[in-house]
């Protein structure tokens, strides 16, 4: 019963290490996403780019801010999953 326990806790901990990574690049790409459809919808414009363009100027954006903690993030649960693998062969 010991190891179930184990990969319910790495699988919980997977998911919000997930979110914790996606977040600061899908949310800003959310709000924009909106805001850009509301003016689409005010204004009757349809060009797919007027939307496309600015999400994507946000998204690398925010991966140029927030990249290097996310990957920090990601490389330190890789780490601890890596050590608890002895753990498992006891």
């Amino acid at each position: 019963m010991e190891n179930s326990d184990f990969f319910m806790g790495l699988a919980q901990q997977a998911l919000w290490v997930t979110a914790l990574a996606t977040a600061p690049v899908l949310l800003p790409a959310l709000v924009a996403g909106l805001l850009l459809g509301m003016i689409q919808a005010a204004t009757s414009i349809n060009e797919a780019t007027l939307s496309f363009v600015p999400k994507l100027i946000i998204v690398g954006g925010m991966l140029a801010l927030f990249g290097g903690s996310i990957m920090i993030l990601i490389a330190d649960f890789t780490r601890e999953i890596f050590a608890r693998i002895p753990d498992l062969l006891r």
